[in-house]
C-alpha cells in the first residue's frame, strides 16, 4: 500500500511548511489527485487519518479534488481526455498520445491556524 507512504510525505511537507510559515494546526488538505496517477482515494484517506494522528494536522479534512487524465494527440492537435493509458484518439484514432494530465499528486491548499 503505497498510500501511506504518500501520506507520510504530505505530512512531511506539512510539518516543514508550518515551520516556515509559521503556523501550529492544519484543519483542512485540499490533495489533486491524477485519475491515472495510482492512488487509491479510499486507502489515501484511511491512511491519511492514520498518518495525521498526534501531529499538527491531527483532525483535518483530507479533501480530494479528482483530475481527469489528459493527453494531447500528436497526429490532430487535440487535446482529449483519456481512461487509461494507450487508449486512441476519440477524434482521429491515432494511437499518438502523450499524456499531459492526470498522473500527478500535489497539495493544492491548505487551511491552517
Amino acid at each position: 500500500m503505497h498510500e501511506m507512504s504518500l501520506c507520510e510525505s504530505v505530512l512531511q511537507v506539512l510539518e516543514t511548511e508550518a515551520k516556515r510559515q509559521q503556523f501550529h494546526q492544519v484543519k483542512t488538505v485540499w490533495l489533486e489527485i491524477g485519475a491515472m496517477s495510482g492512488v487509491e482515494i479510499e486507502a489515501m484517506r484511511f491512511c491519511f487519518d492514520v498518518i495525521v494522528r498526534n501531529t499538527l494536522a491531527d483532525g483535518a479534512t483530507l479533501q480530494v479534488i479528482e483530475v481527469p487524465a489528459e493527453a494531447w494527440c500528436l497526429d490532430c492537435a487535440q487535446t482529449v481526455k483519456i481512461q487509461q493509458r494507450y487508449d486512441t484518439c476519440p477524434h482521429c484514432g491515432s494511437c499518438q498520445l502523450q499524456v499531459i494530465r492526470g498522473e500527478e499528486m500535489r497539495i493544492k491548499e491548505l487551511e491552517v491556524a
